[in-house]
C-alpha cells in the first residue's frame, strides 16, 4: 500500500437527509470508521451527515508527517462546503481533536454553525512528558500512537499505532489558538466528555465550558466510556443527546 491509499474502513461518509446539516469529525490519528455509527444515528434521525477524512489519516503515520493543523481544518472546510449548497442549518461535532476541530471552527466561523458538539475535545494536554518531547530535538520523529482508549473490549477503532512528533506540534498549536477562540463561540454548545479518559484529561470539559462565548452551553459526562467514546459503552447516549441537542435548535 503507498503512502496515500486509503486503508479500507478508513472512507470518508456523506449522508443525504434533510436541510439540517451535521459536520462530523474524527480525532488525532483515527478515522471515519470512529465516527461512522454516530454518523448513521445522525442520519436516520434524518439530517445530511458529511464525515470526511482528515488529511494525512487513514493512510500511513508518514503521510500524516507532511500535514498540518491547517490541512485538517482545511478538510473539514471541503466537507462543510458539500453541506452548504444543501442544508440551511449546519451544525458541527467531534470527537478528541476532532472535538478541538469542532470548537476552532465554530470560534473562526461564529455565524455559520447552528450548534457544536466537541466530545472528549481537547484545549490542554496537561502531559508534562508530551510536553517535554515536542521541541526537543533529540525526541524520536515517531511516537506510541492514542487510538485505541476504549472501555468496550468488543470494540476497536481504526487508528495508526504511532503517530509523526511533528503532527503531535500541530495538535499542541491546535490546542492553544482554539483556547484563544473560543470566547469568539456564539452557537450553543454541548461538551461532552469521559469521567476516565485516559488519553485526554476530563478537567477540559470545565476548561471548555468556562470560556466558551455562547450564551447556551451545557455539559454531559459520560460514565461509561474511556476516550473513543463514539465507539464505546455510551455511543448510543451520545447519540440520543446529541439528537435532542439539534432538535431544541432546529426545531424552533
Amino acid at each position: 500500500m503507498n503512502n496515500t491509499e486509503v486503508i479500507k474502513g478508513a472512507e470518508p461518509f456523506f449522508f443525504k437527509g434533510s436541510d439540517i446539516g451535521v459536520l462530523v469529525s474524527h480525532g488525532f490519528t483515527g478515522t471515519p470508521q470512529s465516527m461512522r455509527y454516530y454518523g448513521e444515528a445522525l442520519h436516520r434521525a434524518g439530517y445530511t451527515v458529511a464525515g470526511p477524512l482528515l488529511k494525512g489519516h487513514g493512510t500511513s503515520p508518514a503521510d500524516m508527517a507532511k500535514t498540518t493543523a491547517t490541512d485538517w481544518i482545511g478538510s473539514l472546510k471541503e466537507a462543510l462546503d458539500q453541506l452548504r449548497p444543501v442544508c440551511k442549518l449546519i451544525f458541527i461535532t467531534g470527537l478528541s481533536m476532532g472535538g478541538t476541530l469542532t470548537l476552532y471552527m465554530a470560534g473562526k466561523y461564529p455565524d455559520v454553525f447552528a450548534g457544536a458538539i466537541p466530545i472528549n475535545g481537547c484545549i490542554q494536554m496537561e502531559s508534562p512528558d508530551m510536553a517535554a518531547m515536542v521541541l526537543d530535538t533529540q525526541s524520536p520523529p515517531f511516537l506510541p500512537g492514542v487510538g485505541n482508549d476504549i472501555k468496550d473490549p468488543n470494540s476497536i477503532e481504526l487508528a495508526y499505532d504511532e503517530a509523526p512528533l511533528s503532527a503531535f506540534r500541530e495538535a499542541y498549536m491546535l490546542n492553544n489558538v482554539t483556547r484563544d477562540l473560543l470566547p469568539r463561540i456564539q452557537c450553543p454548545t454541548l461538551i461532552m466528555h469521559s469521567r476516565e479518559d485516559h488519553v485526554i484529561n476530563p478537567s477540559n470539559l470545565r476548561a471548555i465550558a468556562g470560556l466558551v462565548g455562547a450564551n447556551r452551553v451545557e455539559t454531559l459526562w459520560l460514565e461509561n466510556s474511556y476516550h473513543v467514546a463514539t465507539i464505546d459503552n455510551d455511543k448510543d447516549f451520545i447519540c440520543e443527546q446529541a439528537c435532542r441537542f439539534i432538535r431544541s435548535i432546529a426545531d424552533r
